[in-house]
């Protein structure tokens, strides 16, 4: 049986993106997650209020695999400044009370991917969460090859 109508050499390709659009992403000017707060490109919202905003990711690497951002257009952790303290409180609580509210009660991973090598792709702050399935450490592993080969032939979109 086929999980994906896409062929195998796109798959290829679609395992290396994330790190190639890192490593041609800039910071600066109008991204993506700047068009969702003003709802000009539509997601799925799982929470918002004035400061921050959860919505699922596009391309999910798990089960659930949501994003929390600020509504505040911070470019990355490395930008962050003291100020942003609150924000950054804010976020860590939001992804806890969405990922609760997605039946994530058996854990979940939450991460900052920071700037060109840390597979940074979009300069807007945003941590990725990820959970309903175990996850393998370190990062990167998923604890099983079938869990990898089944998220990039779009099994958990």
């Amino acid at each position: 049986m086929l999980l994906s109508s896409r062929p195998f050499c796109a798959i290829i390709h679609v395992m290396s993106t994330e790190a190639e659009k890192a490593q041609k992403a800039k910071p600066g000017g109008d991204t993506i997650f700047g068009k969702i707060i003003r709802k000009e490109v539509p997601a799925t919202i799982l929470y918002e209020d004035e400061e921050v905003l959860a919505f699922k990711d596009l391309n999910p690497e798990a089960p659930v695999h949501f994003l929390v951002i600020p509504k505040k257009a911070i470019t990355s952790m490395s930008a962050c400044e003291d100020q942003d303290q609150a924000v950054l409180g804010k976020l860590m609580l939001t992804a806890k009370n969405v990922a609760k509210d997605q039946g994530l009660a058996d854990g979940f991973r939450v991460v900052i991917n920071d700037g060109r090598n840390g597979c940074q792709s979009v300069y807007h702050l945003h941590l990725h969460v990820l959970g309903g399935r175990q996850l393998g450490w370190p990062p990167g592993t998923s604890g099983t090859f079938l869990h990898t080969l089944l998220g990039k032939f779009g099994y958990f979109k």
